[in-house]
């Protein structure tokens, strides 16, 4: 008897390894070389046969995470976007896609471009669903919790390098959010909920400075979801009071590089929700402008 738990144990050993080296996803992926890849990006990404099409989809993300920015955003990005844009990506094969997306948020960051880049793709995924709904019910909820719960985890806050290029997670995460606040389907639960990831990050914990037009793309979910009636000015009001708080200590204000950063990243944000609103000549937009105003003020 021990000795064949001592082979099974041995068994099992040997299977883990297994499960350890398994190879992963190559980029470019297997049947396409640099060239072809950059054939395909010249020929606007057309692709006659639907069946090696919807392949290239799922294999394609394995580029996302690759630290070579014309792989992963001059081509794999471009090419997700431009099938989904175009609607020539079936059902199924959007949602294998989404899945496969969420598995590399799940999984490893490596070097940083991988979650940022899923999140991207994942905007364009919630564009298709926006657009000509295939999602339950129960799936749009599930990826408003995911969307919400990747913006508020976001630490890492490097915009563009020279040579890796975009990770830009925080704005990613904003695209994402975007898209499912402009969905009529999305309800107010989960607006409350993409508006709080918003102010997550609007205010960011880690004193980071932004610098990559962050606070831009976080204001588009507001603006978005004020357009929709979401929550009257009262509401927006209380919701842009709260947003001081989360400077800090107010007796380092002005005089800890941590209390100035967040500062920065907040007035930045109100600005930004403030021209968005002003400029807009939806009424319902424009409800934002007392909270927004008031705020500012108060970082005088």
């Amino acid at each position: 008897m021990r000795a064949a738990a001592c082979a099974l144990s041995l068994w099992l050993l040997a299977a883990s390894a297994q499960a350890v080296a398994a190879p992963v996803a190559a980029c470019p992926p297997a049947g396409w070389d640099r060239a072809a890849l950059n054939t395909l990006k010249r020929e606007q990404f057309a692709v006659s046969d639907a069946a090696r099409r919807d392949a290239l989809v799922r294999a394609l993300t394995a580029c996302l995470s690759d630290p070579d920015p014309a792989l992963r955003d001059g081509i794999a990005f471009e090419a997700l976007s431009a099938w989904m844009r175009q609607g020539a990506l079936p059902t199924p094969t959007l949602r294998a896609l989404r899945d496969d997306l969420y598995a590399s948020l799940d999984g490893p960051e490596g070097a940083g471009y991988a979650h940022p880049f899923a999140a991207l793709v994942l905007a364009e995924v919630a564009r298709t669903d926006r657009i000509a709904a295939w999602m339950s019910a129960d799936e749009r909820a599930a990826m408003v919790a995911r969307a919400v719960r990747y913006e508020t985890s976001v630490r890492d806050y490097r915009g563009y390098e020279p040579v890796g290029g975009w990770r830009h997670g925080v704005a990613h995460g904003a695209d994402w959010l975007m898209q499912l606040s402009l969905n009529p389907a999305v309800d107010d639960a989960q607006l409350a909920a993409i508006a709080d990831a918003v102010a997550s990050q609007a205010v960011p914990e880690r004193a980071h400075a932004y610098t990559f037009g962050e606070p831009e793309r976080l204001a588009a979910p507001v603006l978005y979801a004020a357009r929709r009636g979401f929550r009257d000015e009262a509401q927006w009001t209380a919701w842009f009071a709260a947003l001081p708080s989360r400077l800090g200590d107010a007796a380092l204000a002005y005089r800890d590089p941590a209390w100035l950063a967040r500062r920065h990243d907040l007035v930045a944000f109100l600005h930004a929700v403030y021209v968005g609103a002003a400029t807009s000549d939806d009424a319902r937009v424009r409800t934002l402008l007392p909270g927004a105003t008031a705020a500012l003020k108060a970082l005088r």
